[in-house]
């Protein structure tokens, strides 16, 4: 009978042994499945299925049931840990005696940690999408047998937690969609797999829903009018010296709009009189002028420009004054940043220097300004460069004064009676800054 028991002995040596690398693979498995899982790209994955790829859409499903999916890994992770850690004091404690749990201890921390933990996930995070596709029918053969166990666990957990006043059945997210796609753009910007100008392009896009016309708009004192009383020659000759085709035309008072002449039109009408001015009247050519309040999202009046057929549109306040005037390439600039044609004036307002700093007219928007430069100046609060330094002084400055605040220093250098025309911006912490 000894013999017997001696010669078994190793058998069960073996299967332990064998049991316990099966429960370190197990335990590899399911901490490699939760990480990839967790970091793979739903997009990517959402694209992958609609191409017909069904390990593709079984990852969907199991991401829609994340609290599942987790419950089935921290279960069949807590099985194997628990399982290969108790073969293994059986084992030590069979060979050394009372001193093998002391060893097991230590032996199986380490396999656990190196080969469990920190090995397979190094792999997960770093290939995400791959080991997702990898080992997706797997672990839903895995979340589907311990379905049942987890419904029974998914129940006590609720009830447990509702007892503290936590209702799970509610979620909270603290982003928007909008800022999410914003979030992870911008991330992906960082990390060097999108460029500057794509980031930009694509936050100007989702920026449209919290902008109004009065943030994009041309202001009045930069609006290129015409007087409607000016003999036709001159007309004619202001309308060819001008940037624009499009331009609003007025009587008696610059604020009194009574149409908006374009130049296409014009062209026509001389044609048509064989050149004969002596009864021209561009008002009789004008478009009539079509007004807006300067409250309108830009994202409605992008619509409404596409829906009249027109790309001019006059800002109007509360009180019905002219304030200013948005055209349709106003609001594509904010999306795919400055277009200049051949006949634009090139007046950016904005002059990097050597040392660092920034010269900058105080009209220039202070959007404008961040897309340039890359800052992050707020505009929440003011539409323009001057307008920002007025609303953090709480005062008009004057030439000379410098201001230090939301991590720039701004130095008025020129101001014209009551407008800050010209400023020089430097980032604090900038080597101009440090000498």
């Amino acid at each position: 009978m000894p013999g017997t028991s001696a010669e078994a002995f190793p058998v069960d040596l073996w299967f332990d042994g064998v049991v316990i690398v099966l429960c370190v693979a197990l335990a590899a498995f399911f901490a490699a499945s939760e990480t990839a899982f967790t970091a793979a790209s739903r997009a990517r994955m959402h694209a992958l299925e609609r191409g017909g790829d069904r390990r593709a859409a079984l990852v969907n499903r199991l991401l829609s049931r994340r609290d599942r999916f987790i419950g089935a890994t921290l279960l069949g992770s807590t099985l194997v840990n628990i399982g290969s850690s108790a073969f293994a004091t059986s084992v030590l404690e069979a060979l050394v005696g009372a001193r093998g749990a002391i060893y097991a201890t230590g032996i199986m921390t380490v396999l656990l940690l190196v080969f469990a933990e920190v090995m397979p996930k190094t792999v997960a995070i770093n290939y995400p999408d791959r080991v997702s596709l990898l080992l997706a029918r797997t672990v839903s053969v895995f979340v589907a047998i311990f379905g049942p166990i987890l419904v029974a666990v998914e129940a006590l957990v609720r009830g447990f937690l509702r007892l503290f006043g936590v209702d799970t059945t509610r979620r909270h997210p603290l982003l928007s969609g909008h800022e999410e796609l914003k979030s992870t753009v911008d991330l992906l910007h960082r990390e060097g797999g999108v460029a500057r100008t794509d980031r930009d392009m694509f936050g100007g896009l989702l920026d449209l829903r919290e902008l109004e016309v009065s943030d994009v708009m041309v202001h009045r004192t930069k609006m290129v009018t015409l007087n409607a009383d000016l003999e036709p020659r001159e007309l004619i000759r202001e309308v060819v010296s001008a940037p624009y085709s499009r331009l609003p035309i007025w009587r008696g008072e610059p604020d009194n709009i009574i149409g908006v002449l374009h130049a296409k039109d014009l062209l026509r009408a001389i044609d048509a009189s064989g050149g004969d001015l002596a009864h021209f009247e561009a008002e009789a050519i004008a478009l009539k002028p079509w007004f807006v309040p300067d409250t309108t999202p830009v994202q409605d009046q992008l619509q409404a420009f596409l829906k009249r057929k027109t790309h001019v549109a006059l800002v109007v306040d509360e009180y019905g004054v002219v304030m200013g005037l948005v055209t349709l390439e106003d609001i594509l600039e904010e999306i795919v940043g400055d277009i200049s044609d051949e006949h634009d004036l090139v007046v950016h307002g904005v002059r990097i220097q050597a040392d660092g700093s920034v010269i900058v007219e105080g009209s220039v928007p202070i959007r404008d300004l961040n897309r340039v430069m890359a800052w992050s100046l707020p505009d929440e609060e003011a539409t323009t460069v001057a307008g920002l330094v007025i609303h953090e002084a709480r005062a008009i400055p004057e030439s000379g004064q410098v201001f230090t605040f939301h991590k720039f220093r701004f130095e008025v250098l020129r101001k014209t009676k009551n407008r800050i025309t010209l400023l020089r911006i430097l980032p604090i912490g900038s080597q101009a800054a440090a000498h």
